[in-house]
Formats: C-alpha cells, structure tokens, sequence
C-alpha cells in the first residue's frame, strides 16, 4: 500500500466515530515499517501548528478498509 492510498481516507476514532482528521505524513522506523501516522487536526482550518498534528500509532489502527481507517485512540485531541 502507497502512502497516497492512505491519504485518500478518512480516519474515524471508532469510540466516538468522529473523524479525526486528514493524513499529512508518516513516521517509518529504521526497519521501513510505519510506527505511526501524522494526522491534520480538521478542527482548525489552514493551521500550521505543531500543536495542531496528532499521532496515531500504529497499534491504535483497528481497520483499515477501502475508504475509511478505524482508529481506537482515546480523545485526548480537541
């Protein structure tokens, strides 16, 4: 799977099933395996704030399917 395929969608938090937000880039450890996703807060337009990125590991990834990827990540994000 290409990082563009992951960019292409949505990410929801399967506790509250509000998306999360929109992926902006990926965190690769040394063995070229993703540990985690960098996600875009959509809650601010246009922001360009580290504050405003949130992490998603890996781990916290439930599902990933065609058009959606379901995150289990407790809402610690505004």
């Amino acid at each position: 799977m290409r990082l563009s395929d992951l960019q292409s969608k949505n990410i929801v938090n399967v506790l509250d099933g509000k998306n999360v937000g929109s992926i902006i880039d990926v965190n690769v450890n040394e063995m070229g395996s993703i540990e985690s996703l960098v996600i875009e807060n959509n809650r601010k337009f246009l922001s360009f704030s580290k504050e405003e990125e949130i992490i998603i590991f890996w781990k916290d990834i439930t599902k990933i399917g065609e058009d959606v990827i379901l995150v289990n990540k407790q809402n610690n994000y505004k």
